[in-house]
């Protein structure tokens, strides 16, 4: 496939790193040249520099024979008029946009990206993303990373494995016949840096990090199985009053339960807009790092802290202060994935990386097969790929233990009519299932095979 994707920032470097490492063949557009330069050096990719929008430097990028194009660049702007440049001068059938403002976003002005109005196929917006990522750890604050699949029937949870874990050193094996009845697989398990898809005779250890794949139903069983409390989160501080802050503190005062939220931003403007927007909310202007700040906001008794200001730095301090200050659980938005091994010696309970989220919602409309969604894990380490079965996938009409699944990849769920199951070896997959499979992204593309439909299909 032949892809250009203009912006060659974070998010745009992510996902040539994995279309290239997939063998697509993808160039680079943007007005940076160290960018462009940092691109073409560290990955398999052609790099163009020159304004995304302009017909002349998309011809150079091979635009009239591209299969798809991703406007991921920092003008919502650039991005729209790319993608109509791409359609109208060159035909090309795919456009995906990141789009930031609220304005472009509101569901009253859905009909704007119509073929015949502004021909945009998949609009993407990080802050929408990264709001409900905030919100799903909350929902699950024992778990340092969590994603909803299955349309929100079955989750994924990242757990970390502490000394009173009651099932350590237990074969997994064992654990299925333990808890027969617990719709719940261990799918992934980092142990000292390195991600790997576990086997039924591998055993749990102190320090791993444990990928679970869970349904709805069984989180709160599974947390105790895993030696985790669960509880709930009735008084909630979140430092920064952005897009993203004012996004998760509307949920939260949309929820049927009260939650006593508090919103600490430091921009006199956004803590204006902020206050003016939300009813319920106290919103107080200041620095999130003030201790006398924090202890007006009623750190001490808070049930959550969530820092999710744009500087990463700002946010990671943040959290040690409100854990200083008595608060028992903290979440920092990170954006540079090298900075992730910090958390655990800060003392840091989560984070959320709008990077991945990004990179995930536009890994799913990528993926061949008939994919519904996907989720990109750790530093593009490895995915979860939610998937139809076609009737002419290899898969169709053979048992799990019979399909040669690559050996980083599995099965974390299957989905028969509106029933969710524990997959086991005899699990028979039909045409119209929906399975939910742990890939290492080294295996993507022979993952991808199977789920691909045979060229007949045509």
């Amino acid at each position: 496939m032949k892809v250009i994707i203009c912006g060659a920032g974070q998010v745009g470097w992510q996902i040539a790193r994995h279309l290239s490492g997939e063998l697509n063949d993808v160039t680079v557009v943007d007005n940076n040249t160290d960018l462009v330069r940092r691109a073409t050096d560290t990955l398999d990719v052609q790099g163009i520099a020159g304004f995304a929008s302009y017909p002349d430097v998309l011809a150079r990028a091979g635009a009239r024979d591209a299969d798809m194009i991703i406007a991921a660049t920092h003008s919502d702007e650039v991005n729209m008029v790319t993608c109509q440049v791409a359609h109208s001068v060159f035909g090309i059938s795919r456009k995906i946009a990141r789009l930031r403002s609220q304005s472009y976003l509101d569901a009253i002005y859905s009909d704007l990206y119509r073929r015949d109005h502004l021909p945009i196929d998949v609009v993407i917006s990080p802050e929408r993303e990264v709001a409900a990522a905030a919100l799903q750890r909350l929902a699950a604050p024992a778990a340092f990373d969590t994603e909803v699949f299955m349309d929100g029937d079955a989750q994924l949870l990242g757990i970390t494995l502490d000394e009173e874990c009651p099932v350590l050193n237990t074969p997994l094996r064992q654990l299925t016949d333990l808890f027969s009845t617990l719709r719940a697989v261990v799918v992934g398990i980092r142990r000292e840096g390195r991600l790997f898809a576990p086997e039924p005779k591998d055993q749990l250890f102190a320090g791993d990090d444990a990928y679970l794949f869970v349904h709805r139903d069984d989180i709160s069983r599974a947390m105790e199985i895993f030696g985790k409390k669960s509880s709930t989160q009735d008084r909630i501080v979140l430092v920064g009053g952005g897009n993203v802050g004012l996004s998760v503190a509307l949920t939260l005062e949309r929820r049927t339960k009260r939650v006593r939220t508090k919103v600490i931003e430091k921009s006199r403007k956004c803590a204006e807009r902020a206050a003016e927007t939300l009813e319920r909310t106290i919103v107080l202007n200041g620095d999130g790092l003030d201790a006398a700040l924090l202890a007006e906001a009623g750190i001490d008794r808070a049930d959550a802290m969530l820092a999710i200001t744009d500087d990463d730095k700002t946010n990671m301090l943040a959290c040690v202060r409100a854990k200083a200050e008595g608060c028992d659980y903290v979440i920092a938005l990170i954006n540079d994935p090298t900075l992730v091994p910090l958390m655990q010696p800060l003392g840091i309970d989560a984070y959320i990386n709008p990077r991945a989220t990004t990179v995930s919602s536009i890994l799913r409309h990528i993926r061949h097969g008939r994919v519904r969604a996907v989720y990109s894990i750790g530093d593009a380490e490895a995915e979860v790929i939610e998937a139809e079965v076609m009737s002419t996938s290899p898969m169709a009409g053979r048992k799990i233990n019979e399909i040669e699944f690559p050996e980083g990849a599995l099965v974390g769920a299957v989905r028969k009519g509106d029933k969710i199951i524990r997959p086991r070896g005899d699990t028979l997959i039909e045409e119209g299932d929906v399975i939910a499979v742990f890939v290492l992204t080294k295996d993507v593309a022979q993952l991808e095979q199977l789920m691909q439909v045979s060229i007949d299909f045509f």
